[in-house]
């Protein structure tokens, strides 16, 4: 997996757009077949968090999260399947990404030395992956834009955009540990 040129997420972002609604339907469909439970994550779970602080934040974050959806899938090939992974995959991922995204919330109650570990952990782990920034920051920018038409929606922009990027890392972590475990089977095999 590399990081996308500005030219490939373009591309990416443009067949996610011209989708047409059964199509989109479709590939919704079988992301709930393929990977079950980062889909009830994704398009449930954190559309409700994202909801409490604002509705209209929330259905942003759907259509963003199928956006992200298209362009793995444009750019990477199908969605690794559910049963290619462990089944505490999705439970230690979301558990990890937790712990360090505590520890950037300043105004959280933690002893120093943790959060200063725990920082330094998640940087060179963000480091050692290969990351989608050009990604995260166009979508940081579709969210800060659709928060600025309405001035109930800019409390809501920071949930929206955490709950983004640990998607976008989800997506990461997933095609990359489906393409090790690809690896590791054909080096087995071969």
């Amino acid at each position: 997996m590399h990081e996308l040129t500005d030219h490939e997420l373009y591309q990416a972002l443009s067949y996610a757009k011209n989708l047409d609604e059964e199509a989109g339907r479709t590939l919704i469909f079988q992301f709930y077949l393929e990977q079950a439970a980062l889909a009830e994550t994704l398009f449930e779970l954190f559309p409700s968090v994202i909801a409490e602080e604002n509705p209209a934040m929330a259905d942003l974050f759907m259509d963003l999260c199928f956006a992200v959806l298209c362009v793995y899938q444009n750019a990477f090939g199908p969605l690794p399947s559910q049963q290619d992974l462990p089944l505490d995959w999705l439970e230690k991922q979301v558990m990890l990404l937790d712990v360090e995204l505590q520890a950037l919330i300043q105004d959280r109650d933690m002893d120093e030395r943790i959060r200063a570990r725990l920082q330094d952990r998640l940087i060179q782990r963000s480091l050692q992956e290969t990351m989608q920034l050009g990604l995260v920051n166009y979508m940081n920018a579709a969210i800060d834009d659709y928060a600025s038409e309405n001035a109930s929606r800019v409390p809501a922009i920071k949930t929206t955009q955490t709950m983004l990027f640990i998607a976008i890392r989800l997506f990461n972590h997933l095609y990359h540990h489906s393409k090790s475990a690809q690896l590791q089977v054909h080096n087995y095999s071969g």
